[in-house]
């Protein structure tokens, strides 16, 4: 099923965290978060997670965003690897987005590695633009990573 329109959206609870272990670990392996930081993330102040399913089924993504009063920051966008590619991270970081805005944010902040090109082709086609990069940033990979920025006191609103 690929459907947009049947793609729900709705806020994760502690009960999600097993089914969000599962995709952390899927997608990040050994830079997962543990199942007790995932509980502990979901419900921490300032954050606010979603998850993605079709109807009643399984959660199929899940994105999350902390504000701190000033710019809000992408904590994660993940798709369950046999969802990827039918539009649903858009659809998650859209609502990141929608939420920044609603909480009065002026910008959205996010780190991704430097090799994750999907990722960064879903940040640019947003309006993200680099600001830098950080060396050394994820672990244990070393890998690199762009830091990036959405300036929303100057994005229009659709």
């Amino acid at each position: 099923m690929n459907d947009r329109a049947l793609l729900t959206l709705r806020p994760l609870v502690p009960d999600d965290v097993p089914a969000l272990d599962v995709l952390e670990r899927r997608l990040f392996g050994a830079a997962a978060w543990s199942p007790a930081g995932l509980a502990e993330e979901i419900v921490g102040p300032g954050r606010w997670y979603v998850g993605a399913t079709y109807g009643a089924g399984p959660l199929v993504g899940y994105a999350g965003l902390w504000f701190d009063g000033q710019d809000a920051q992408v904590m994660t966008v993940g798709t369950d690897e046999a969802y990827q590619g039918r539009g649903i991270g858009r659809v998650l970081l859209d609502a990141l987005v929608g939420h920044a805005e609603a909480v009065g944010a002026t910008s959205v902040l996010l780190e991704v590695r430097v090799d994750n090109e999907p990722a960064l082709r879903l940040y640019a086609a947003a309006g993200f633009e680099k600001l830098g990069l950080r060396r050394g940033y994820y672990q244990p990979e070393n890998k690199d990573a762009w830091t990036m920025r959405l300036d929303l006191t100057t994005r229009e609103r659709s």
